[in-house]
């Protein structure tokens, strides 16, 4: 084993989370902090091209992988999610939206006090440069620049158009968090190219002499000792080293690989880390439960001309979120559907379709089915047991059923009608069949990648992993603060609420608190 070497903070993946945090505590030069990070220091080229997200799924900055087989599609799904400086920020869709403020009320119901929007919005205002936007909602100075396309893709205004023909509201600012229907997405791009945390937060403060950024390290447990862990052990180089650490870990892994870790650790349900082969450090039985996704599937048409590509915007520039009350119940709170146009026939692979053509995108954004993360070895390097349980509930599929009754209705209005050729997908055979239209929800399943919930915040004596100050229940000197501690999914893309909950996390562990934008040091 290497020499050991010590720090007062150790923050475990540069992910989104990851690249806040190190960059936030080291604004204090008396604080020395290391980022660990499995993946690769330089970016790829295609990062920078937002229109050629598509292209990296499967790339070296692809953890890669695959959940277990589905019951509902009786296939595995691909699992993407980024490794790298910038994590999945570097590779995602580029959408930069809250979700609805009531899917982040709703926290504080489950156990997550003082994690509403509102205490949120200082946070997810200091994160951001939302320039055109009202301030008193949005950030006007933060490190990540956002905003809608420069130049709207025509099929897409069209498509927005046609969402309101069809009785939607048109949203001013769709990403802000306080509206529901249609309109322009914010997108993390600065100057035509996309804008990763690490691009924002983290190589502007590389240079600081306190913080140590290390790539190319996996790490392979949490060290715990007499209840307090006390620093890592990561291997780099064919070689296993030891890291200790005077304050704390912050584990910032992404819900997939920060669940993984604890258990790796010991720290998780005993029957499953006995029956693996892990020592049990701490009984946590939360630790790896609760994981859900936005599942997706589509509409998709082929064009009565040439649809342009604009690879300086994401292919996906425009959105809704809609209330339909289906599967969850008619007096439903949080916006429970999501339609999104993209201007490239996105389908599943496994499906057949034109090379030519756009998409028609609708997500049940208030999922109810909930699966696990568990190991399959007390390997570190062994891929992860991943279940989503993808439209595992009944409620889900209800829900997805009523999206694709959306969905088809915007397609079918006068606004689209000079694009419209004819809907290849999924197609005039399937209509109102309850069965033909379940299957093909299962064939054409894409899933969001907006994994959630395995450390969720909560109260002590539940399946909650963290508390409210994302600290780790039983075990001192260690949080976790990335969307694994979502007690519930946000109803939209999750990328925006990462960073909100990174910069709160960091606000914590330096005795801090926002209050209308203003720094104020809790006494």
């Amino acid at each position: 084993m290497g020499s050991t070497m010590s720090y007062d903070y150790v923050v475990v993946g540069a992910g989104t989370a990851g690249c806040v945090l190190a960059t936030r505590l080291t604004e204090n030069e008396n604080v020395r902090v290391l980022l660990l990070e499995a993946g690769a220091r330089d970016p790829l080229e295609l990062m920078a091209v937002p229109g050629a997200w598509p292209a990296l799924m499967g790339s070296t900055a692809d953890w890669g992988g695959t959940t277990v087989v589905q019951t509902s599609t009786g296939t595995a799904i691909p699992t993407p999610r980024g490794r790298g400086l910038g994590g999945s920020s570097s590779i995602n869709g580029l959408n930069f939206i809250r979700g609805h403020r009531s899917s982040y009320d709703v926290w504080p119901e489950q156990g997550a006090t003082g994690w509403g929007f509102d205490d949120l919005l200082p946070y997810m205002r200091r994160s951001e440069t939302a320039g055109g936007h009202d301030p008193a909602l949005r950030g006007q100075d933060g490190p990540l620049t956002v905003g809608p396309p420069v130049e709207p893709h025509p099929l897409v205004a069209a498509c927005v158009d046609a969402a309101v023909e069809t009785g939607h509201a048109r949203a001013d600012d769709i990403s802000g968090g306080v509206e529901t229907g249609f309109g322009w997405c914010d997108n993390n791009i600065a100057d035509g190219a996309r804008q990763s945390a690490a691009d924002a937060y983290l190589r502007p403060a590389m240079s600081r002499a306190n913080l140590d950024v290390v790539t190319d390290a996996l790490v392979l447990r949490l060290v715990v000792a007499d209840g307090r862990c006390r620093g890592v052990e990561y291997a780099k180089d064919g070689e296993t080293r030891s890291v200790e650490c005077a304050e704390e870990v912050v584990v910032t892994a992404g819900t997939i690989g920060s669940a993984q870790l604890l258990l790796l650790s010991g720290i998780g349900p005993a029957d499953h880390l006995r029956a693996v082969g892990v020592d049990v450090v701490l009984d946590l039985p939360g630790v790896g439960a609760n994981l859900h996704d936005h599942p997706m599937s589509t509409v998709t048409y082929t064009a009565r001309r040439a649809v342009p590509r604009n690879m300086g915007n994401p292919p996906g520039e425009a959105m809704g979120t809609v209330r339909t009350g289906a599967g969850a119940g008619a007096d439903l709170a949080v916006p429970d559907l999501q339609i999104l146009f993209a201007s490239l026939p996105y389908r599943a692979p496994s499906l057949p379709g034109p090379e030519n053509g756009y998409t028609i995108a609708f997500s049940a954004v208030n999922p109810q089915s909930r699966g696990s993360v568990r190991l399959a070895s007390a390997e570190a390097g062994t891929a992860p047991l991943v279940d989503p349980d993808y439209l595992g509930d009944s409620r889900d599929i209800e829900t997805m059923t009523t999206g694709l009754r959306v969905a088809r209705r915007i397609g079918a209005a006068d606004a689209l009608g000079a694009w419209r050729d004819e809907e290849v997908l999924p197609g005039p055979g399937i209509t109102d069949d309850e069965d033909a239209v379940r299957d093909y929800l299962g064939r054409s399943l894409l899933v969001y990648y907006h994994y959630v919930g395995t450390c969720r915040i909560g109260p002590d004596g539940t399946t909650a992993v963290v508390d409210p100050e994302l600290r780790v229940r039983g075990v001192t000197g260690l949080r976790v603060a990335d969307a694994s501690v979502m007690p519930s999914i946000v109803c939209s893309n999750t990328n925006a609420g990462v960073y909100a909950i990174a910069e709160r996390a960091a606000a914590l562990i330096k005795g801090e608190t926002l209050v209308k934008g203003q720094t104020e040091v809790i006494s």
